[in-house]
């Protein structure tokens, strides 16, 4: 039964029966068999008839679930059984919002480090798709915002607060200030992310408490995007510390504190609350809980502060 709740998962996901094939690497006919073969034994029906993939009927839906589970299970009984012969294997599948990719390899390096014969899958994804993929065990982790409402059932392991600082021209305005406010920084010529990433959000009930509206010149949906402006001299920026950890300062431009709120929200390890653990889940556990991350962080924002 596993193989043909594979092949419901994989239609699931690609609601199409030749990509669904090509995912399982079977042919169509043998994919639509399997899935008819799982009706029959399930004694419902699973797929909606047609010329085209309509969807999952209401008992489907629930099958789907179960499938999800079920093929979760199967791969953690798997990676225990090789951990208990000295050598944890398989893909640890990590998801992680946009604003906190830029951290990610100080998990995944000592992770890598304890257990070489395991790979990383890393993907950016938003905060609603990280909730729904691990409920749906697609992903085995997230970093993500830890106040976020959508994670229900999920333990939490926090990493670091967000701390934001004002990235500037070293020859503009504020070339000789230590400190700035939110006001003066939303008068800036401004590159900051869209609207609807939970960080400009974020930075915009910031600019407001301070009385201030930030107007940017450019918006970019993705952190490296927001760089590959800064490092033309013309903008200014609003950044997370932790994007120093991979995009550092750009030459031309320093770092200057910014008054008012000195933390944001707290991002961290979100898991699938289950007992036990997998031990692919336990094993970036372990890992994270001894990374250090917020001192390193802390450390980098030090040293960029001068």
């Amino acid at each position: 039964m596993l193989r043909q709740l594979e092949y419901l998962v994989a239609l699931a996901r690609e609601r199409h029966f030749a990509r669904a094939a090509a995912a399982c690497f079977v042919s169509q006919p043998s994919l639509s068999a399997g899935i008819r073969r799982l009706e029959a034994e399930l004694g419902v029906p699973v797929i909606r008839r047609g010329n085209r993939f309509q969807g999952l009927t209401p008992e489907g839906e629930h099958v789907l679930a179960w499938a999800h589970r079920m093929l979760a299970e199967r791969d953690a009984l798997r990676q225990e059984l090789a951990s208990l012969r000295g050598e944890l294997t398989g893909t640890l599948r990590l998801g992680a919002i946009p604003t906190a990719l830029t951290v990610t390899s100080l998990l995944t390096a000592p992770f890598s480090e304890r257990h070489p014969a395991a790979k990383v899958s890393l993907e950016s994804l938003s905060s609603r798709d990280i909730s729904r993929r691990l409920a749906d065990f697609e992903i085995d982790a997230a970093v993500t915002y830890l106040d976020d409402g959508a994670l229900r059932d999920m333990r939490r392991l926090p990493l670091y607060e967000e701390r934001y600082v004002l990235l500037t021209p070293a020859d503009g305005p504020h070339a000789t200030d230590t400190e700035v406010s939110w006001a003066q920084a939303a008068a800036l010529p401004l590159c900051l992310l869209s609207p609807r990433m939970r960080n400009r959000r974020i930075l915009d009930e910031n600019f407001a408490a301070d009385g201030a509206r930030a107007t940017p010149a450019v918006e970019s949906d993705t952190v490296a995007g927001l760089y590959a402006h800064l490092v033309t001299g013309r903008w200014s920026s609003v950044i997370s510390h932790a994007w120093l950890q991979m995009f550092a300062t750009p030459p031309g431009m320093r770092v200057v504190r910014l008054s008012g709120p000195a933390h944001g929200p707290r991002v961290g390890l979100a898991v699938v609350a289950q007992d036990p653990q997998p031990v692919m889940v336990r094993a970036l556990l372990a890992a994270a809980r001894e990374a250090g991350v917020r001192d390193t962080l802390d450390r980098l924002l030090a040293a960029h502060l001068g």
